[in-house]
């Protein structure tokens, strides 16, 4: 399947546990959903992380929200500020070290799923949690296909929405968070939007996902699938979609 086809949200999901199912590296199966705010992929990680534990499979679950920086880092160009955004938000190190190369090529398998609380702007100390080898992580967030990330996923999930609908959907969702609508709109126009533009420049993600789920209409995605699952031997599962 390729070529920005309309598909149900049952195919799009089938197609994914597909994808992560008839991929093995060898170690834990790192899948990243990417997208800007508001596009919708919190929702789609929650739902295949469904569809995988349904096949047995083994997930831990996770999200970018729980790799922040300290308030000061983070807005220290200026709560408006694109780049601080984009450059200054998340602790990329900490998602590298704790999580993602211990489930890699020689990793420990024994990984942390959080470090820091965004609302009450401080650390969390959990401790580690052991995964086996078949395990699938099913990560989601901003920015996930940027250079220094990019090659530590084995699927790559780029999930779009117009910018228009992303504000829409903010609109509706982060009022509690920013105070007002005003407040989420300014937000998304000055920081948000133009720090996605920077990301979309610097690292082209689309050009490097796998699957790219256009989701103004989540309903009824349309899809363009780079990578499409492996063929394999009928064992009683789902079909595989190529």
């Amino acid at each position: 399947m390729a070529g920005g086809e309309h598909v149900t949200r049952a195919e799009l999901l089938r197609l994914l546990a597909d994808l992560v199912d008839t991929t093995d590296p060898g170690h834990p199966t790192r899948v990243a959903i990417d997208g800007p705010d508001a596009a919708g992929k919190t929702t789609l990680a929650g739902e295949l992380a469904a569809a995988l534990r349904d096949r047995g499979r083994e997930v831990l679950q996770a999200s970018i929200d729980g790799f922040h920086r300290p308030r000061t880092e983070r807005y220290a160009r200026g709560e408006g500020s694109p780049l601080g955004y984009y450059a200054d938000s998340f602790d990329h190190e900490a998602l590298r070290s704790l999580l993602l190369e211990p489930l890699g090529p020689g990793g420990s398998r024994a990984v942390r799923t959080a470090v820091f609380d965004f609302r009450a702007d401080e650390h969390v100390d959990t401790p580690p949690l052991d995964v086996g080898r078949r395990a699938v992580l099913v990560f989601d967030g901003v920015f996930l296909l940027r250079p220094e990330l990019q090659e530590l996923w084995d699927v790559r999930v780029f999930v779009a929405a117009s910018f228009e609908e992303t504000l829409r959907r903010a609109l509706a969702r982060d009022v509690e968070l920013f105070g007002s609508a005003e407040a989420v709109e300014r937000r998304y126009r000055a920081r948000y939007i133009p720090g996605q533009r920077l990301y979309f420049a610097e690292a082209r993600p689309e050009r490097h996902a796998d699957v790219v789920v256009l989701n103004d209409r989540p309903e009824a995605p349309r899809l363009t699938v780079r990578r499409a699952p492996r063929q394999r031997a009928p064992s009683g599962s789902s079909p595989v979609i190529s």
